[in-house]
């Protein structure tokens, strides 16, 4: 599967934002790509706060989510981007990822489910959490599931996805700025592919206030493409082979002791 990683700095201007995701289509298209895949709330992107995301947010059958699904059947690749989707009735919103085919039509949808509220931030004020309903399809002779930037600290996550079948994990993400937070970013995309060796494509935003160094990670943690600090298009390709190789090495999915887990008694974190 080849997968291209369109790091952008998005705007508040939606219109705006779909020019470039279009330029990024195309770009990818050409490059032979099955997948393209964008940050984090690239539909639209605030650094304000107390700007209510509402009056952003979209259906996922909105004028948005149509134009995505249009570049996608028009360059004949899939597409997963995220996006601000309404909440009939609230000032708040999801933080969605939509995944699209490559024939245009909408395969599923991801609501975050770990709200970023670290780092002197509060995403909770403004995002509702998803309920907890996971994305996986099948794409190119590969089967990908689908999280969100901050959901990488959450392992539990990336393992449900991989138990259900997920080779390669996309990550949309828009990664903060922070102590030791780029540190974070490398280390915890490249731990969640070895603990589980599968692929990791995690596209970032770039630019006010973002870290950029969108990576596609294989399942021994190697970076097989990376991006810097500018805007550009990451392409690089995933091996169902490489997966079933490193599985035969490094067998630590089979190495589970889900008998022994099971008595283990929860304590509350400090």
């Amino acid at each position: 599967m080849r997968i291209a990683l369109g790091q952008m700095s998005a705007k508040a201007d939606k219109a705006a934002n779909l020019d470039r995701m279009a330029a990024f289509a195309a770009e990818a298209g050409a490059a032979g790509a099955d997948l393209l895949v964008l940050p984090e709330v690239a539909m639209v992107h605030t650094t304000d706060p107390k700007v209510p995301l509402g009056p952003f947010a979209e259906p996922l059958d909105g004028p948005f989510v149509t134009a995505l699904g249009e570049l996608a059947r028009r360059h004949r690749v899939a597409i997963v981007c995220g996006v601000y989707e309404s909440i009939p009735g609230s000032a708040k919103a999801h933080n969605t990822a939509v995944a699209l085919g490559a024939d245009g039509g909408l395969i599923g949808a991801y609501r975050k489910i770990h709200l970023f509220d670290a780092f002197g931030f509060r995403e909770s004020d403004r995002i509702e959490p998803g309920d907890g309903e996971t994305l996986i399809f099948p794409l190119a002779g590969m089967t990908v599931g689908v999280q969100i930037c901050y959901d990488v600290r959450f392992p539990e996550l990336t393992r449900h996805l991989v138990e259900r079948g997920a080779e390669v994990i996309v990550q949309p993400t828009a990664w903060a700025h922070g102590v030791l937070k780029e540190s974070h970013w490398e280390t915890l995309v490249r731990a969640r592919a070895i603990e589980n060796t599968c692929y990791m494509a995690a596209c970032d935003q770039i630019l006010q206030n973002l870290s950029g160094n969108s990576m596609l990670v294989d399942p021994m943690g190697v970076a097989v493409a990376r991006g810097g600090e500018a805007e550009c298009l990451v392409v690089g390709d995933a091996d169902p082979a490489r997966v079933r190789a490193v599985r035969a090495t490094v067998p630590s999915l089979l190495h589970r002791r889900p008998d022994v887990y099971a008595a283990w008694q929860p304590v509350a974190a400090r």
